[in-house]
């Protein structure tokens, strides 16, 4: 049984009857970073890497809310003030003392309908448990997890048949404990199973220096973990990883996965070219290499002229290759064609890699190759980006853009772009356990064609949103909805219009 919520937003994107041509639309953002409490990502060499932000609606008003990894500094939660359509505005909200904190992902843990947060650390890892009006208490220790004592930088989490609660992921990089480190001292990784008390703890190895973690159906069409390593520190032997939750192993060439070695910083996930098989993107110091998702559960990479491969800066005189960090996909101007921002920046002072390195925004056309409009757009910051949100802060159906930056200021962009779609958000809530419907999918169907997407927890660079699903719709007058539950249940297709901004689709 499937119940049905509609709500209508009191701003409608135009679009309806007449528009400019997509592919001549001006990408614009706004920075509003003043509109944020301070906040960087600071620390040592064991913050070179991480930086990430969780968002999600902690306060049940209809506008997602932030938690910003510190580093050495305290983690931040930036509850959200702004007037729906009008300018974005944050304040800071009370939180006890974190620090060491390299990222967070939200996630109902306990299925009470109240998101909670993943807290990745230098250190022990962290289970908050959220509550009323955004606030977080630990309950590490209450709900039975072992935090360990790692140098945690990727996580993942997904509920597996008959679990009552999620098995979780907490991919780790260098052994800080190994006296012949960092190279070739990658730690292992630990993939955490539901038990009545708890959670039982399984070591994967090898680790390859992990930095980006997703369960999803990917192309196989069969919930798994792909992980996005960092050769930098395996240096030799290493690849990009799945592993079979059903089989409990990796992957190998005899079951057609490709190996494939990175310098993997993260991991974007989604149906890019409407042939309804999940792409990838995997960041890298580098190329940005884009995957497209076969027929038979391969993957092949994307032609270098499509224009995702982002390898060098796209401004200024230094040739030296690009670091890629969180990507995201999104529909910026809701033209049903996903468009994809890319996090840049050094290492550190890492001298193979360009010092001035900015951020990518590379927008979509209906041709399915992408144009580099960062800088047109004003997001082309020359700070050392790390993790990031691409999602809609203020509901008005436009994709804004958060930023966390090391050792500078975290950077908020409020979308302006004129002229754009109309739009759908899609909200899953099921009663039980599971209660935001991690691993569905949901579709999309207009006449411009079938979009997809499931949700998922993971991917990004340290960084995990749980909002609304956003699909631009271009413009269509109407559009078709289907919900394909975790359990595989198919919902009837429901029929919406464009007036119809937001819908809940429960059962």
């Amino acid at each position: 049984m499937m119940r049905q919520t509609f709500m209508t937003t009191a701003t409608a994107l135009g679009c309806l009857t007449a528009c400019v041509a997509y592919a001549d639309t001006t990408i614009s953002y706004q920075n509003r970073s003043d509109a944020l409490p301070p906040h960087a990502y600071t620390g040592g060499w064991e913050h070179f890497v991480g930086g990430g932000v969780a968002i999600l609606d902690c306060n049940a008003d209809g506008l997602p809310d932030m938690f910003a990894a510190g580093g050495t500094s305290p983690a931040s939660l930036m509850i959200n003030r702004s007037p729906r359509g009008g300018a974005l505005r944050f304040e800071r909200g009370a939180l006890d003392e974190i620090t060491g904190v390299t990222g967070a992902y939200p996630i109902d843990i306990d299925s009470d309908g109240q998101l909670d947060l993943a807290v990745l650390r230098v250190g022990a890892n962290m289970l908050l448990k959220g509550g009323p009006e955004c606030t977080f208490e630990d309950a590490t220790a209450a709900w039975g997890f072992d935090g360990g004592d790692r140098w945690t930088t990727a996580f993942s989490a997904t509920w597996e048949a008959g679990q009552t609660r999620p098995t979780l992921f907490f991919g780790n990089y260098v052994d800080r404990d190994n006296p012949d480190g960092p190279f070739e001292a990658c730690d292992s990784n630990e993939l955490h199973r539901s038990t009545p008390s708890g959670w039982d703890k399984t070591l994967l190895d090898p680790g390859f220096c992990t930095l980006s973690a997703l369960m999803s159906k990917g192309a196989r069409g069969a919930t798994m973990l792909r992980l996005s390593n960092d050769r930098h520190y395996y240096v030799t032997g290493g690849y990009e990883q799945l592993y079979d939750l059903g089989l409990n192993r990796f992957l190998g060439e005899e079951d057609g996965w490709e190996k494939v070695s990175l310098w993997g910083m993260g991991i974007a996930e989604r149906d890019i070219d409407g042939d309804e098989i999940p792409d990838v993107v995997l960041t890298s110091m580098g190329d940005q290499l884009l995957q497209f998702g076969m027929a038979d559960g391969s993957y092949i990479a994307a032609p270098y002229d499509i224009g995702t491969y982002a390898q060098r800066p796209h401004v200024g005189d230094d040739g030296r290759a690009s670091t890629g960090w969180h990507a995201a996909w999104g529909d910026i101007d809701n033209d049903t064609d996903a468009d994809l921002f890319i996090a840049k920046g050094n290492v550190e002072q890492m001298p193979s890699n360009a010092a001035r390195d900015p951020n990518n925004l590379l927008v979509q056309g209906d041709d399915g190759r992408f144009t580099e409009r960062s800088v047109a757009a004003g997001v082309a910051s020359l700070e050392k980006s790390r993790g990031a949100g691409l999602v809609d802060l203020n509901a008005d159906g436009a994709l804004d853009l958060v930023v966390v930056n090391r050792g500078a200021p975290m950077e908020l962009y409020q979308n302006t772009t004129p002229e754009t779609g109309t739009y759908l958000d899609v909200s899953l809530y099921q009663v039980g356990s599971n209660s935001h419907a991690v691993g569905a999918t949901v579709e999309i169907l207009t006449n411009r064609g079938l979009q997809v997407q499931e949700i998922t927890i993971g991917g990004g660079h340290a960084s995990g949103q749980s909002v609304p699903l956003h699909f631009g719709l271009g413009q269509a007058e109407k559009a078709q909805v289907r919900v394909i539950w975790p359990d595989g249940e198919q919902s009837d297709w429901v029929e919406v219009t464009p007036l119809e901004r937001w819908i809940e689709l429960s059962r």
